[in-house]
């Protein structure tokens, strides 16, 4: 073509967000387009700076186990283990076995019920608007009500105490969760892949797009379903295993493609594993306590530093804690999964169309509790 026919194009800076419905929360994104062409991408955050680690600096080791529900809000039973992990190392306490058991299991069924609303949330964010959030948040709600039922709330739990957890389970509780775990939620994921795993539309618009490659995944310190997606089958169960993780048989799934659409099929072969813990944990799970020592109403935490690290249902979660021997941490900090993820997106997103930036998005599992904490 003759250089005098080509078209002069401008560049436009674009904002999504912060009010955007479609950015997961007050997060926005400043995207250059030339044309509807994605050309770069910058992620900002900050909308919802809590100061979390600094008043977890303020609050007493037992004061901060609530406060971790409210990192990642979906995923509160991950964010107690996590946090209890790293306290029990300084103060040298192992949970009785009845204990590893139950926590292996709500963090399994958080895993499901993460995985569950965030492949409807990539379907509403694909334009399916709704229908097949309200199919993924009946599961959830079913699993939320084991929570209710054994912690007292549906979403901020705080469930998990230093030394093992802060209840038992009914009778009636347990055998709701065999049920759920047995029956119902295996016949509802084979639904949920029937119906969308070979839908034209969603193959069409994830297949080949918003591309992460396994190098670039593991220099930008990606981890979770966004780092295995995209050929990495590393998983803090198996690298550096915790609690009694290394009792259960469990395969750690791993896609190639590092696309949105592997993204999602990554989540399916995932709850499929959980599924797998769990009918195990329902088959072992003995009697006997649920806590070691007294109930904790004052903890005394040695002197020290530990890091304590889970595999919660969005990456590697971990808890750096300093203890001076007073009742508060000297210094308390977060590795957020989804903070680190977010990294990312904009390499996924250059050379797109601006219309794929937001499933490019929901397809990382982002929730601003725990990026902006």
């Amino acid at each position: 073509m003759d250089k005098s026919d080509d078209f002069l194009t401008e560049q436009v800076v674009v904002n999504l967000g912060p009010q955007h419905p479609s950015t997961h929360g007050v997060f926005r994104m400043v995207v250059v387009l030339d044309g509807e062409t994605v050309v770069d991408l910058k992620p900002i955050m900050g909308y919802l700076h809590r100061n979390h680690e600094k008043i977890g600096e303020r609050n007493t080791f037992l004061q901060n186990m609530p406060f971790t529900d409210r990192l990642d809000y979906v995923c509160s039973m991950s964010n107690n283990f996590g946090y209890a992990l790293a306290v029990e190392k300084l103060m040298g306490i192992q949970p009785p076995e009845r204990a590893e058991y139950i926590r292996v299991m709500m963090a399994e069924l958080t895993r499901f019920l993460n995985h569950i609303f965030s492949i409807g949330f990539l379907l509403n964010d694909l334009g399916a608007f709704f229908t097949p959030m309200l199919y993924a948040l009946e599961e959830r709600e079913l699993i939320l009500d084991v929570f209710e039922a054994v912690s007292g709330s549906r979403m901020m739990c705080n469930y998990f105490r230093f030394g093992g957890v802060a209840r038992d389970i009914p009778d009636e509780v347990m055998e709701k969760i065999r049920k759920l775990v047995l029956e119902r939620l295996p016949r509802k994921l084979d639904e949920m892949d029937y119906f969308i795993t070979n839908n034209e539309i969603v193959r069409g618009r994830c297949e080949g797009v918003g591309v992460l490659t396994a190098e670039r995944a593991i220099a930008l310190s990606a981890s979770g379903p966004v780092l295995r997606a995209s050929g990495v089958a590393y998983d803090v169960r198996r690298a550096d295993p915790y609690s009694i993780y290394d009792r259960f048989e469990f395969d750690i799934p791993v896609r190639y493609n590092g696309d949105i659409y592997d993204r999602y099929l990554l989540r399916l072969d995932e709850m499929r594993q959980s599924l797998r813990i769990l009918q195990q944990v329902m088959r072992d799970i003995p009697e006997g306590p649920i806590m070691s020592g007294k109930p904790q109403y004052q903890v005394r935490v040695p002197a020290g530093e530990s890091y304590g690290r889970v595999e919660g249902p969005k990456g590697e979660l971990g808890f750096y804690v300093v203890s001076n021997g007073k009742p508060n941490p000297w210094r308390y900090h977060v590795r957020a999964p989804t903070f680190i993820n977010l990294t990312s997106l904009a390499e996924m997103c250059r050379g797109q169309k601006i219309a794929d930036v937001v499933t490019i998005l929901g397809s990382i599992d982002i929730v601003l509790g725990e990026v902006d904490r």
